[in-house]
């Protein structure tokens, strides 16, 4: 099976969400992006129990492109903390993970 990663990301709005994608595509570090839309998070942040409407993102990636990704995104994101998760993709279609290790080889 090849080192594939699924990368799941929230951002504040469309816009920024957009522009994260549009980078780290446009810079080989994801083969692709999908941005999923509005979604609604409660979560704890600075001893205060939150609930904000966020976007969230869809990332694919290789093995090889995965740290530069995620350090990637926390440069261009506005969360002091983003949420960044990497998921190995254990099996799936081979020639779709075929074209996302091609999509992100490293020249």
């Amino acid at each position: 099976m090849m080192d594939t990663y699924f990368v799941y990301v929230t951002a504040t709005e469309s816009d920024e969400a957009k522009a994260i994608a549009r980078t780290v595509v446009e810079e080989r570090l994801a083969a692709c992006a999908n941005l999923l839309g509005s979604i609604e998070s409660v979560y704890w942040w600075d001893g205060k129990l939150c609930e904000d409407t966020e976007v969230a993102l869809v990332l694919k990636t290789s093995k090889v492109r995965k740290n530069e990704l995620i350090a990637r995104i926390r440069e261009l994101h506005s969360y002091e903390t983003p949420c960044i998760v990497c998921l190995p993709i254990t099996d799936g279609n081979p020639d779709f993970l075929k074209w996302i290790e091609m999509e992100t080889a490293q020249d």
